[in-house]
């Protein structure tokens, strides 16, 4: 009766796992499913955006770079074992299965020609297997044993191609339930290694495979597991004989080869190929592996299932490469990567280890990395006056090499012409009184770098002969992100050498030529004192998202350009933390008492000075009871003169007859001569007003009554507050800093116009004589006495 229980409730468990599969696609909405008649006509998934990209290329050679891969056309997916079962290695990891199928389809559903090669056979077997031996006890037998001895029941070793056997169908049912979803439908092809040695089996294979990808079939893959040679007496845990994944790695190389596939990707239980064992201290993930470099690298322990390794992985994928099939190894199993990680592969995203024939001339970026952080501590530990040294020598080189510096920015002009806005043209130009100025600031920096490092901000004692320090030291290894600012580089660059940090640049490519000699410069000025790597220019085709990964070698990322690009690297920071600001909404507000002489001039030079920075003047606030007056009228008649628009907040234009376009948004930064004009009724509402709708970056007043002024100067919540004064002062130049690496809004660390002082952070030194915690406790025979001390006086000269 027992047995009969058991056998009544148990259902094979693909076919328990079919309802959930259904209810799950069911859940999207009919116009969100392909609906199978349609798959003749459109090659795309209603869900998913279709993205047009060009796929088809003369196969014979790889890719050489990852952004590449989006336009791989045949690609092959391989499941290792560790991907496609669960932990304790008993049944599928459906979770997995599932993202990994849906990737799949999106890819297909693109116009690419996907395949799959899999294991889980065993797996699937091993489950259904153990089911059967337990429902397969004898009612008597079950009811002797006891309850508890029967939770304790033996069960047999199984062998592994029995398990095969009894899974391989569940297995392929569960695919086949998975890929109807998405209107796919998918074919399964079980082969042996006489498939490929065999000329006419493999003649029928490759006939097969073109035949299913031209009728849009996702072939899926597997070594015939249950007539494959006996496995080696070792067996895992659980008790199943290993079946060798290295025969699955091989596998897919041979498929990719023979198919001439694009992209081979092949997904496993590690991050990809690391330079020593996983998990060991010193492990570091290869981005890119090259032919010739597994001399180089120390293989470890075997997956968790499966007999391969990274080691028969390496191998397979070189022989594909030499084939000229692309290959990228990476983790499957993580659950924050592996809902994405096939995707993020093809789009060409920084994932596990992308194998290349083709070895880049200079370093890579972990590389630069790496040489950013040792060249900054040593340039920390020279005297500040060597520093200072590096920066005048920058300096003079601006002015001497002035020629070969515009010639260069005269390069990136002429190919940016017609690609460009006037506004990022303007940033990108650089002339003769921009390079003297930028002399200027550097001189003005090196001057201010004598005391930097190492300043002792507080000294206490805290017992007799044990005395406590706060000194400054720098941040570590800076990453600056800069669009069409060439003149950013070397006041970045002086500000890295006065703070004693490490630096990595990345540029627009609309200013390669502009950037490539003044990073030559800079370099030039650092050798003086041997520290020539500690500021490093990336050249590679490193994407900005990618960058903002490396949270092991880079401590802090400043961006330098559009409101979008800030925004889009807050995003893409992965544990690193961003210094800026997303947009630079800048508010004036004209008061009652405001002076007719000043008003005037501090709105022109606020909005049309220089209205692509950052700091120009973005909303005009003007009390009511100025409408109507000679004052509002010389404003109006200014800015039509300088040909700015005049975009109308809602107030302002409830008060016109014929008012100018009415703003779309009070929360605009437009970068070019466009103003938005609105109305307060106090001092109060324009606070308000810029609380609501500022950005805290710079905030003005103009006005005459002292009292208002203050009142406005403490209350609104800026990083910079002015009273009657261009918004244009928000800059580190003007407030004698030097230099700035970009003005910050955040509310920790630095805020406003970031210099020196904001690429620096402190340690503590402890200095004693064999004091320990144990003497100044309750009976111990010392006390604290946490006494200040003079700090030394900072050197201001």
């Amino acid at each position: 009766m027992l047995s009969q229980v058991y056998r009544s409730g148990f259902q094979p468990f693909h076919q328990r796992l079919l309802p959930w599969v259904q209810s799950t696609a069911l859940s999207r909405s009919p116009a969100d499913r392909v609906q199978p008649s349609t798959i003749r006509h459109v090659r795309s998934w209603s869900n998913i955006p279709f993205i047009t990209v060009p796929l088809s290329r003369a196969h014979g050679k790889s890719f050489a770079h990852r952004s590449e891969l989006k336009h791989a056309k045949r690609i092959v997916v391989k499941l290792g074992s560790a991907v496609v079962t669960r932990g304790d290695e008993c049944g599928l990891a459906l979770g997995r299965l599932a993202s990994i199928v849906e990737q799949v389809s999106v890819l297909q559903n693109q116009g690419r020609e996907m395949m799959l090669v899999t294991s889980g056979a065993v797996a699937f077997g091993k489950q259904r297997l153990r089911h059967e031996i337990l429902l397969s006890q004898s009612v008597r037998q079950a009811l002797h044993s006891g309850q508890n001895q029967l939770k304790e029941m033996a069960i047999p070793v199984l062998e592994a191609r029995a398990c095969a056997a009894a899974g391989q169908s569940g297995l392929m049912a569960l695919y086949e339930a998975m890929f109807t979803q998405y209107s796919i439908c998918a074919a399964q092809i079980l082969v042996t290694n006489l498939d490929f040695h065999d000329e006419q089996k493999r003649r029928n294979l490759n006939g097969t495979l073109h035949e299913l990808l031209r009728m849009n079939i996702v072939p899926i893959v597997n070594t015939n597991d249950a007539v494959v040679p006996p496995a080696e007496p070792n067996s895992d845990l659980q008790g199943v004989n290993v079946i060798s994944v290295k025969d699955n790695d091989s596998l897919a190389a041979r498929l990719a080869v023979e198919m001439k596939t694009d992209l081979l990707i092949v997904l496993s239980d590690v991050e990809g190929l690391f330079d020593s064992p996983p998990g060991s201290d010193d492990a570091k993930l290869i981005d890119i592996f090259y032919p010739g470099d597994q001399q180089s690298v120390t293989f470890g322990t075997k997956s968790r299932v499966g007999m391969g390794g990274m080691e028969a992985k390496v191998k397979a994928a070189l022989w594909a490469l030499q084939g000229g099939t692309s290959v990228v190894i990476a983790n499957g199993t993580h659950p924050k990567v592996s809902g994405h990680v096939i995707t993020d592969i093809v789009e060409g995203k920084k994932v596990g280890t992308f194998f290349s024939e083709v070895k880049p001339a200079g370093p890579t970026v972990e590389q630069q990395g790496d040489m950013a952080r040792s060249g900054g501590r040593m340039l920390a530990t020279l005297e500040p006056e060597q520093r200072a040294e590096i920066i005048h020598h920058l300096a003079d080189l601006l002015t001497d090499q002035r020629d070969e510096i515009l010639l260069a920015n005269k390069k990136d002009m002429e190919e940016a012409e017609g690609r460009l806005a006037a506004p990022l043209l303007k940033r990108l130009s650089l002339s003769t009184s921009k390079l003297n100025s930028l002399a200027i600031g550097l001189r003005q920096i090196a001057a201010s770098s004598q005391d930097s490092v190492g300043r002792v901000l507080r000294r206490t004692r805290i017992a007799k002969n044990l005395e406590l320090e706060q000194v400054t030291v720098p941040i570590g290894v800076l990453l600056v992100i800069f669009e069409s600012r060439p003149d950013c580089l070397p006041q970045v660059a002086a500000l890295a050498i006065a703070s004693g940090n490490g630096l990595l640049l990345k540029g627009g490519k609309e200013a390669t030529h502009s950037n490539r000699i003044l990073h030559l410069l800079a370099q030039e000025a650092l050798s003086i004192h041997g520290v020539k790597e500690a500021i490093q220019l990336v050249n590679t085709r490193e994407e900005v998202e990618d960058l903002c990964r490396l949270d092991k070698m880079i401590d802090l990322i400043i961006p330098r350009g559009s409101s979008q690009l800030v925004r889009d690297i807050q995003k893409a920071a992965k544990g690193i933390p961003v210094m800026g600001h997303s947009e630079g909404i800048c508010h004036m507000y004209v008061d009652s008492e405001a002076s007719v002489d000043k008003v005037t001039r501090l709105v022109r030079d606020s909005k049309c000075e220089y209205p692509a920075a950052c700091n120009a003047l973005e909303t005009l606030l003007i009390h009511r009871d100025l409408l109507r007056t000679p004052l509002f009228d010389q404003i109006i008649d200014m800015l039509r003169v300088e040909q700015v628009k005049i975009h109308a907040g809602p107030k302002f234009a409830s008060y016109l007859t014929f008012s100018p376009s009415e703003v779309k948004s009070l929360r605009t930064e437009y970068g070019d001569l466009e103003l938005c004009i609105e109305v307060v009724d106090s001092v109060q509402e324009a606070i308000d007003h810029i609380h609501k709708y500022g950005s805290s970056h710079t905030d003005v007043i103009v006005t005459e009554n002292e009292k208002t002024a203050e009142f406005f100067l403490q209350h609104v919540d800026s990083a910079c507050v002015f009273w009657n004064a261009s918004t244009r002062f928000s800059d580190g130049y003007r407030f004698g800093l030097g230099a700035e690496v970009g003005i910050s809004t955040s509310r920790i660390h630095a805020r406003g116009p970031v210099g020196l002082e904001g690429l620096l952070t402190t340690k503590w030194l402890l200095r004693g004589q064999d004091h320990v915690v144990s003497d100044f406790s309750e009976h111990g025979s010392l006390k604290y006495l946490h006494e200040n001390l003079p700090v030394p006086q900072r050197n201001t000269n």
